[in-house]
């Protein structure tokens, strides 16, 4: 399986695969019909604490290793089912910052699971 990450604001691909929205707030101004989300991991979204805490320090190291300490195992779990013999799958977040954000830890949980 491969995964990927993208911002929920760029265009769907063909190429995306199961689209997986790993934020807890839907993201504001974009329809359900323009997202085209699959799934919506919001148990294994950073808590609003932890969301809000990271957007005040911008310390990713810290951000990083509170989300992975605060991942219920089950609900990894129970993602890596559903999306179990999918070909490609794509985490979706909205922050503006592609490379430091809850969607690439999450990445990371999910290839050293598989």
């Amino acid at each position: 399986m491969k995964i990927r990450t993208k911002r929920v604001y760029e265009p769907p691909s063909d190429d995306d695969g199961i689209r997986v929205l790993v934020d807890r707030l839907w993201p504001r101004g974009l329809s359900k019909e323009k997202a085209r989300i699959d799934l919506w991991a919001k148990a294994l979204a950073p808590s609003s604490s932890l969301r809000k805490r990271f957007h005040q320090d911008q310390d990713y190291d810290a951000f990083q290793r509170d989300y992975r300490d605060e991942i219920d195992p089950e609900e990894l779990d129970r993602l890596m089912g559903q999306v179990e013999g999918e070909p490609v799958v794509t985490l979706l977040f909205a922050s503006k910052n592609k490379w430091e954000n809850n969607a690439q830890v999450l990445k990371q949980l999910m290839q050293e699971k598989s």
